[in-house]
């Protein structure tokens, strides 16, 4: 439908497009013109719409990072094989080596019997109570880290169940539960932005109608005395949806900035942080792709918003 309409628009005796894309670039750079001959309004509205919107485009960035390094530590998940108490550390370290050759395992940790008792006894706090014992209580342990295929929760389940089924196996544990915890979490997070981002959208929605409403009443007098002269509603609309469409790119941008500061300000820290885990995660802000969905939804909200508005007030003016 809206191609036939191009098309009788190009058979419309007059029709040029050069002159109609010029007649919109003069009402854009006229719109912006209005603008900026209030400044501090203009500013204020726009601030106003890049507040509200940098709120869950920078919860948005956050989970991405968060995101990201989890992808790492679930890509170091390890498994521990705890051996039956009657496996002897020779027989441990023999086992080992049979495993490594297995094609999903990367690499191998023995730690005997012995090790595990006195890293209990550093950690737990019980040293006098665990002199008194006759035995080492603790098995021999394999801690085995898969490849990096196989170390997603799903792939990695499989090891764990045929590790499991070793004669010498007593407990097999995947270290990766907090791992999921964590990314249902996330997934939480990533519900509550989205509702968060549709009820601030709604709410730029409401500002830019509102401020579109405002300067409709401002210029009544001038809309009637167009109408008067012949001119049509979307000749009037015109200059109202890109003032619309300025007050969204403008609110974007406002928002950009208001994201990037806030994640140089706190980017510092987090590599300081980052150092103390021995890690040189650093922390990403808005790609380009972002960017350009944040300017370009900030535009688009701007144009709906004003064309809801002029749609609801511009047909109420009517010469008298």
């Amino acid at each position: 439908m809206s191609k036939g309409r191009n098309n009788a628009m190009r058979r419309r005796p007059g029709f040029r497009p050069d002159i109609w894309l010029q007649r919109h670039l003069q009402v854009a750079l006229a719109s912006l013109g209005r603008l900026t001959n209030t400044p501090l309004g203009t500013l204020m509205t726009a601030a106003v719409i890049g507040i509200a919107l940098a709120l869950p485009i920078g919860l948005h960035v956050l989970l991405n990072n968060l995101q990201n390094v989890s992808g790492g530590w679930e890509s170091g998940a390890s498994i521990s094989l705890f051996l039956k108490q009657e496996i002897s550390d020779k027989q441990a370290t023999a086992l080992s080596k049979k495993l490594r050759l297995h094609q999903r395992i990367e690499s191998i940790q023995v730690i005997p019997k012995a090790s595990a008792m006195a890293e209990f006894r550093r950690l737990s706090g019980f040293g006098d109570a665990l002199e008194a014992l006759d035995s080492n209580p603790l098995p021999a342990l394999l801690v085995i880290l898969p490849k990096s295929d196989y170390s997603t929760p799903e792939t990695a389940q499989l090891l764990v169940r045929e590790l499991g089924l070793l004669p010498e196996a007593d407990i097999v544990q995947l270290d990766l539960q907090w791992v999921r915890r964590l990314q249902a979490i996330t997934e939480i997070a990533q519900r509550a932005v989205l509702v968060l981002a549709t009820l601030l959208g709604l709410a730029v929605l409401l500002i830019i109608g509102n401020t579109i409403r405002l300067e409709i009443q401002n210029r009544h007098a001038e809309i009637e005395i167009t109408k008067l002269i012949g001119a049509t509603n979307g000749f009037i609309r015109r200059p109202f949806l890109y003032t619309g469409l300025w007050y969204g790119l403008f609110g974007g941008i406002i928002a950009w900035l208001l994201v990037a500061i806030s994640i140089l300000l706190i980017s510092g820290p987090v590599a300081q942080l980052a150092m103390l885990y021995q890690s040189a995660f650093d922390l990403s802000s808005l790609d380009i792709t972002t960017t350009l969905l944040l300017l370009t939804g900030s535009a688009g909200l701007g144009l709906l918003g004003s064309w809801i508005a002029v749609g609801r007030h511009l047909s109420a003016i009517e010469p008298s």
